[in-house]
């Protein structure tokens, strides 16, 4: 695997040696959403298949939202909209 592009350029930014990625984006703040826990398709993308609820630093949500989505989570499991866990 090469760190450089189809021109022969590095894809790493400035000299630090680490590469360049895209900033993520709270997808609440920018579609102006609000999470539901009566809507578990919404809510299902910030969980694992074990049932554990994602970080903000790989969801991509801001802090605000983020714990809105781990509320709205928790009341979803608490009427069994979503499993806990997976068996």
């Amino acid at each position: 695997m090469s760190d450089k592009d189809s021109k022969g350029r590095d894809n790493y930014k400035g000299s630090n040696n680490r590469p360049f990625f895209k900033k993520k984006v709270c997808r609440f703040c920018a579609n102006k959403g609000v999470a539901d826990y009566k809507k578990p398709d919404q809510l299902r993308p910030f969980v694992t298949e074990r049932g554990k609820i994602l970080p903000r630093r790989i969801t991509g949500t801001c802090s605000k939202h983020q714990r809105m989505v781990a509320r709205e989570i928790k009341k979803a499991r608490t009427l069994a909209y979503i499993a806990f866990a997976k068996k």
